[in-house]
């Protein structure tokens, strides 16, 4: 298994690669100048063309990624903000914990109830519940979150104030538990948002599988030797029907941090999606390079992290 994921690591190593000179091309090609963003537009030709040099910026794009991917590997520099000359990895370190916070929670949440809800709509398929079930599920589907978000501020911030619209007070003086208290107040909207999308979508799988795997030859001889049916379900059946379900859930790392951009921009919140809108919108390259391969990075080692479930989800599987 060490070895494997140790394979895996190094394989990724080339996929990273081809995403940062994709992003990196993209990004430098993107129209507008980010160093109008703090000069004054009187500023002589001259004088801007020195500012560029002074960044980088007149040189080859070939040269810029060479420069930007060498101080990458070998310092493990990432570079300065080109607006407010902070340091970029400080800049993203600082918003990492928020948006790890606001996926963790959501996708906690997401797999805790969709996993009974899709196992009690599999041993009851056509029934009332689950077509009720259906029916939400389809629903939640339909909803964009950028909409849904909008929705819970106008019905539960605004008509109905029980929850904050948007932000996240980081009071210094404030104790612990306090701190907390107002961070989990201001989670409740972002993680709801996120969260009716996953389990939407993660719960039909769950159902789809475990009626697949329940119809499979060893069920019924299972079932043949007496066994009760949430005996045959939880021992024999729901480990086969993880597998889809855990495919499922690994791939949607990419969709739940999209959305977590969206949803952090929406209800400020402050973590890498909202860092990384700022910096769309400043043409701030280097503090885009590095958000997107910090993003990467998670999105690969969360598909990483789902093939090694894989072998312990089920002993069939033997990764040497």
């Amino acid at each position: 298994m060490f070895k494997y994921v140790l394979k895996r690591i190094a394989g990724a190593i080339p996929l990273i690669l081809i995403i940062t000179i994709i992003t990196f091309v993209i990004v430098r090609l993107a129209p507008g100048d980010p160093t109008k963003m703090f000069i004054s537009p009187n500023t002589r030709p001259e004088d801007r063309e020195r500012i560029k040099a002074n960044l980088g910026l007149d040189k080859p794009l070939y040269i810029q990624y060479g420069i930007w991917l060498k101080n990458f590997v070998l310092k493990g520099d990432l570079g300065y903000s080109l607006i407010n000359g902070r340091p970029v990895l400080d800049s993203i370190m600082e918003r990492v914990p928020a948006t790890l916070l606001l996926m963790g929670i959501s996708y906690l949440l997401s797999i805790i109830i969709a996993l009974p809800l899709g196992i009690y709509s599999a041993l009851k398929p056509y029934s009332a519940f689950d077509y009720i079930f259906t029916f939400f599920s389809f629903l939640g589907l339909s909803m964009p979150p950028f909409w849904l978000a909008l929705m819970v501020i106008w019905l539960f911030a605004l008509k109905i104030p029980i929850f904050p619209p948007m932000g996240m007070n980081m009071l210094v003086d404030a104790s612990f538990w306090n701190s907390v208290k107002d961070i989990s107040w201001h989670l409740v909207l972002p993680v709801f948002v996120l969260t009716v999308r996953n389990l939407a979508s993660w719960n039909r799988y769950i159902r789809a599988s475990l009626i697949e795997v329940t119809g499979q030859d060893y069920i019924r001889t299972a079932k043949s030797k007496g066994l009760t049916n949430m005996r045959v379900l939880t021992v024999h059946a729901l480990r086969n029907a993880l597998l889809p379900f855990i495919t499922v859930v690994a791939l949607s790392i990419p969709e739940i941090l999209a959305g977590a951009f969206i949803v952090e921009q929406i209800f400020a919140w402050p973590g890498m999606g909202r860092l990384g809108m700022e910096a769309v919108f400043h043409r701030d390259y280097t503090l885009l390079m590095g958000d997107i391969l910090i993003s990467s990075f998670l999105v690969v080692f969360a598909n990483i992290a789902a093939d090694i479930f894989y072998g312990i989800a089920d002993p069939r599987i033997r990764v040497k």
